[in-house]
C-alpha cells in the first residue's frame, strides 16, 4: 500500500471532520512520516494531544499540487523517534515529549524544547539530568572535547533591547565547531490558554504570538475561524489582508538589510534603512491606526477600509519609499567592505536546509524554491502572487540579497492591489465553529511559513490549537550556520536570520 494513501489531502484553509482524518496504527503513521518526507512531503506541523491513555499524535505534511495532507496515530507508553531517518522531525519529537509527557525512545539528542523538562531515557537518573523542572535553559549542552577546546555561553540576557535566548558555542581558537540554541526564556503558555476557546481576547494573542507578524498571526487564525465556519472573506479584504501582509513583509525586511549593514559598521544603509522602515510601518497605520497593523485583519474578512483617497496617498509614498529604498541599498552592495563581510559568511547547503525543513528566506536564500503563496496560495494569492526569488549561495550575502528582491516585488504587489480593489464589502459575519473539525492554515510570513492548527471538540470549541512559526523550523539553520565560522561571525549571522524568541516560545 502506498503510504500517500493513508494521508487525507485538501486545499489549505479547509477543514475536515476528524472522522474522516485517517487514523493508522504508530508504527506504520511513523514509517509513512518517512518515506513521505523522501518523496518530497515536508513536515509542516507535528504535535500530540494527551489523554489519560496516552497521547494521540497528529501529523500534517504540506505536498506538492497545493495539497496538504493528514493523518493521525495513538502512542501509549513512549514514542519511537524517528529523527535519525527523518532529521526534520527532531524537534517536533522533543516537543511532543516534552508537551504530553511521554518518554521518546532513540532520539539523538533529547533535551527540554522550552524549560518543561522532558521525561528521562535514563530511568536511573532520578533527577532527571541537570533540569530543575523549574528554569529554562538548564539542561545538558553538547560538548567538544580536546585540550585546546573552550566554550563560550552567550546571553540569555544580551546587551541592547533584545529578547533572550541563550547560545553555547564549542570553539577551537576563533573557530566554531558547534553552536547549541537553548531557548524558552518567553514561554507564556499561548497553546494552552487557547484551548476552550476561541475566547473575546484570543485575536489580540494571536496578533502578539510574535509582535513583528501581527499581520501574519493575526491572518492565520482568521482564516482558521473562517475554514471552521465554512465561509469565504469577501474579495475586497482578500486584497487588503494581502496588502497589510506585504507592507508587514516589506518593513521587516528593510529593518533587516539596515540592521545587516550596521553589523558590519556600514552606516549610511542603516540609518536610511532605519528611517524607510519607519516609513513602511507608517504606511501600515495609515491602514488601520497601528504601525504593526493590529486591529486590521478579522475573522470574516477586515475592520478597516481603503478608500480610493487612502489608496492613492498610499501609493504615493510607497513610490517615493521605492526611490529611496534603492539607494539605500545600492550603497550596500557597491560598498567592497560590505560584500568581503557578507560573501561566503554563514553559509547553509542546499542539503542541511532540506534535511533541517528550513522555510522562507531561509530555505530560499540556500536555493529552495518554497513559499506559501505560490505552493498553498490563500487569498487573493490564488489568482495574483509575487514572483519568487531564490539564491543558490546559502551564505549571509544570499539571505540579503534575497530580502531586496522580495522588497521590490511586493512593492510592486502593493501598488497593483491598491490600484485595482475590487468594490464590495469588507467584513462577513464569522458563526461559530463546526463541531469535531480539523482546521489547517498555512500563512507565508516575512520570515516564512506560518502554520496554525485547530481541532474542535463535541462542542466547537479548541480542543487542541497548535501554532508554528517559521522560526520552529529555522532556529537549526541558524546553528549550521555557524559551523567552520569565526566566533565573530555570530552576530551578522544571527540577523541575517533575524528568528523570533518569542514566536518559538508559545
Amino acid at each position: 500500500m502506498s503510504c500517500e494513501l493513508l494521508l487525507k489531502t485538501f486545499r489549505n484553509g479547509d477543514s475536515l471532520a476528524i472522522q474522516d482524518v485517517p487514523l493508522v496504527a504508530l508504527m506504520e503513521f511513523l514509517q509513512a512520516v518517512v518515506e513521505l518526507t523522501g518523496l518530497g512531503w515536508r513536515i509542516a506541523t507535528y504535535f500530540g494531544i494527551p489523554d489519560k491513555d496516552g497521547v494521540s499524535l497528529w501529523c500534517v505534511l504540506a505536498g506538492s499540487n497545493q495539497l496538504l495532507g493528514t493523518f493521525r496515530s495513538r502512542a501509549e507508553g513512549s514514542l519511537p523517534s524517528i529523527t535519525n531517518a527523518c532529521p526534520e522531525a527532531h524537534l517536533f519529537e522533543r516537543e511532543v515529549a516534552e508537551q504530553c509527557r511521554i518518554p521518546l525512545e532513540g532520539h539523538p539528542w533529547f533535551k527540554p524544547v522550552r524549560y518543561q523538562p522532558p521525561l528521562r531515557q535514563d530511568p536511573d537518573n532520578g533527577e532527571r539530568g541537570r533540569n530543575n523542572g523549574i528554569l529554562p535553559g538548564v539542561g545538558d549542552f553538547y560538548r567538544v572535547e580536546g585540550a585546546e577546546i573552550h566554550e563560550v555561553a552567550v546571553g540569555p540576557v544580551h546587551a541592547g533591547i533584545i529578547e533572550p535566548g541563550h547560545f553555547r558555542f564549542q570553539c577551537h581558537g576563533e573557530t566554531v565547531y558547534h553552536l547549541e540554541i537553548a531557548l524558552g526564556y518567553q514561554h507564556r503558555g499561548l497553546e494552552r490558554v487557547l484551548v476552550g476557546g476561541p475566547h473575546a481576547a484570543t485575536m489580540a494573542q494571536m496578533e502578539t504570538a510574535a509582535g513583528d507578524t501581527t499581520i501574519g498571526h493575526g491572518l492565520a487564525y482568521a482564516m482558521i475561524r473562517e475554514g471552521l465556519a465554512e465561509i469565504k472573506a469577501p474579495p475586497r479584504s482578500d486584497c487588503l489582508r494581502a496588502v497589510a501582509l506585504e507592507l508587514e513583509r516589506l518593513a521587516n525586511h528593510c529593518g533587516d538589510l539596515g540592521a545587516l549593514a550596521g553589523d558590519v559598521g556600514f552606516l549610511p544603509t542603516m540609518s536610511f534603512c532605519g528611517r524607510i522602515r519607519g516609513d513602511l510601518l507608517n504606511a501600515s497605520a495609515e491602514l488601520c491606526g497601528s504601525r504593526f497593523g493590529r486591529g486590521l485583519v478579522r475573522p470574516g474578512g477586515v475592520y478597516f477600509d481603503c478608500p480610493p483617497n487612502k489608496a492613492g496617498a498610499l501609493m504615493k509614498r510607497l513610490d517615493e519609499i521605492r526611490r529611496d529604498y534603492t539607494g539605500a541599498v545600492k550603497l550596500l552592495w557597491d560598498a567592497p567592505s560590505v560584500m568581503a563581510r557578507f560573501e561566503n559568511t554563514g553559509r547553509v547547503s542546499n542539503v542541511d536546509a532540506i534535511d533541517l525543513g528550513l522555510v522562507g528566506p531561509a530555505a530560499r536564500a540556500c536555493g529552495i524554491m518554497r513559499d506559501v503563496r505560490r505552493d498553498h496560495p490563500f487569498g487573493v494569492y490564488r489568482t495574483v502572487a509575487p514572483p519568487v526569488s531564490v539564491e543558490s549561495g546559502g551564505d549571509v550575502l544570499a539571505r540579503a540579497k534575497l530580502r531586496w528582491q522580495e522588497s521590490l516585488a511586493s512593492l510592486e504587489f502593493v501598488v497593483d492591489r491598491l490600484g485595482s480593489l475590487p468594490d464590495g464589502e469588507i467584513l462577513l459575519a464569522c458563526g461559530d465553529a463546526r463541531r469535531e473539525r480539523i482546521a489547517v492554515v498555512l500563512v507565508e510570513g516575512w520570515r516564512g511559513e506560518i502554520c496554525h492548527v485547530a481541532i474542535t471538540d463535541t462542542a466547537g470549541r479548541f480542543l487542541r490549537y497548535k501554532v508554528t512559526d517559521p522560526s520552529f523550523h529555522n532556529w537549526n539553520g541558524l546553528a549550521m550556520s555557524l559551523r567552520g565560522q569565526q566566533i565573530s561571525d555570530f552576530p551578522l549571522c544571527n540577523k541575517s536570520f533575524n528568528l523570533s524568541y518569542c514566536g518559538f516560545d508559545l
